[in-house]
């Protein structure tokens, strides 16, 4: 049952509001003075105040400001006779939820209470999720212990701590916005909003008046003032997903942001100062765009100050058996279902699956077969239905390879490894990109193993 808190010099209303109060349905505590007011606020749960204005020594004025420098989310309600328009207008910018004039109707009293609560409770909601939310990103949401993933973690706690600019490259699926998240909730801005727009799934028409907000009359069906995430995002952080897919013109307004840290609504030609922090995520290879004209070059080194790039699942296969616990428990648990468990077989098979779409396609799979197999053990056989095929049984190295010993094991490997590389360039015609999808590595990986083994591709010789 909520408690209000009813704050009046005046004991005969006093009593008539206490028991008007009560028949809603409320417990109602009671002062005559605002000192007495705040014993019983740091004393006992409160839900909502509704205090006289004029009060004795201390005035109702004084009251909101001890009460929002205490417990600023506890809704204050001002009751006063004598109210103008511009003395509400200061209790409402002053803090107040909203003010009441005397006498009023009773019927208004239950509608301003319930809607004063209903504030309240969306209020504590906000905070416990906020809560939530920071102490899951803060103890590791992001699951593995490949090398791969450390690195990445190893980047986000750095980076974390600075206000710089992020980018965030990787495959669709791979967990970018997770890691948007993990920096924002370990950063000193994990207090402010963290806000995300994704640029591919808005029209470009919309997406200029999402981000930087709009007048009212800017155009057809803008009636009033909006403000854009950017301004939402005022001291905190705005997470731009898949950023290459955004207009040159965009971009041109994202720099000048970035920039002049202001922001000019559509139809209005008065700048907006604003505080933000950008992390801004794309799985489009930006350097290329820019060599053909799709990317600013100087947007990119503004947005690139910090840059991270998340492997894979292909490539950190051994987090594979983690990844699958997490989700199935984390399926169960959502069903009310035992969560379902993998054979030594299944988990090798799903470690050797190229999981083109990444965690995304992983967790798909994991929550489909939680809904068909609940509690079960789930075998090769389980998995066969959903593409991954199973591991054939070890090869026999030992026999396959009649090797002299001694041998240098690093240059046969070496060796191995670049006449795959060869072939699979051979195979390309030399483009890496092809090459790079043909052996499941990402073009990342394939460059940089080429250049440690010294193929040039422009040397037909080294294709042929």
């Amino acid at each position: 049952m909520p408690t209000i808190l009813v704050v009046d010099d005046e004991v005969k209303l006093l009593e008539v509001l206490s028991v008007a109060i009560e028949n809603m349905g409320h417990e109602v505590l009671t002062a005559e003075s605002a000192e007495s007011a705040m014993e019983i606020i740091e004393t006992r749960e409160v839900h909502l105040v509704l205090s006289d204005l004029r009060l004795p020594r201390l005035s109702g004025r004084n009251l909101l400001e001890k009460i929002k420098t205490l417990r600023p989310g506890l809704p204050v309600v001002i009751i006063t006779a004598y109210a103008s328009l511009k003395d509400a207008v200061d209790i409402i910018k002053e803090g107040a939820f909203d003010y009441m004039v005397k006498p009023f109707d009773l019927n208004d009293l239950e509608a301003t209470i319930t809607s004063a609560l209903r504030f309240y409770t969306l209020g504590v909601e906000n905070r416990q999720l906020r809560d939530e939310l920071q102490h899951s990103f803060r103890s590791g949401q992001l699951i593995g212990k490949s090398p791969a993933l450390q690195a990445v973690l190893e980047s986000i706690r750095v980076v974390s701590a600075s206000t710089a600019n992020v980018l965030i490259t990787g495959e669709s699926g791979t967990g970018k916005e997770l890691v948007a998240k993990a920096i924002h909730y370990n950063s000193p801005r994990a207090s402010s909003p963290l806000v995300t727009i994704n640029c591919a799934a808005i029209p470009e028409a919309l997406l200029e008046s999402e981000l930087f907000g709009h007048i009212k009359g800017a155009y057809t069906g803008a009636n009033s003032d909006r403000h854009g995430r950017f301004v939402q995002a005022d001291t905190g952080t705005i997470f731009l997903d898949e950023i290459g897919d955004m207009s040159l013109s965009l971009q041109a307004k994202i720099l000048r942001c970035i920039q002049e840290k202001i922001v000019e609504p559509v139809g209005s030609g008065k700048p907006v100062k604003v505080d933000v922090r950008i992390i801004a995520a794309t799985n489009h290879d930006l350097q290329a765009a820019i060599g053909v004209g799709t990317f600013r070059q100087d947007l990119y080194y503004r947005l690139n100050v910090y840059p991270i790039a998340i492997p894979p699942l292909r490539e950190r296969s051994e987090d594979i058996p983690l990844l699958v616990t997490h989700f199935a428990e984390k399926f169960g648990t959502a069903m009310n279902i035992p969560p379902v468990t993998f054979t030594p077989e299944a988990l090798r098979a799903m470690q050797a699956h190229t999981w083109q779409g990444n965690i995304r396609e992983l967790e798909n799979c994991v929550e489909r077969l939680s809904i068909t197999s609940a509690g079960r053990l789930i075998g090769p056989e389980d998995i066969r239905n959903y593409g991954i095929q199973t591991c054939p049984e070890k090869p026999n190295y030992a026999a396959a390879y009649e090797a002299h010993f001694p041998i240098d094991l690093d240059r046969q490997l070496e060796n191995v490894e670049r006449g795959l590389i060869l072939k699979a360039l051979e195979q390309a015609g030399g483009i890496q990109v092809k090459a790079a999808e043909l052996l499941q590595i990402s073009e990342r990986s394939i460059w940089h193993r080429i250049k440690k083994l010294g193929i040039s591709i422009l040397n037909k010789k080294d294709i042929s």
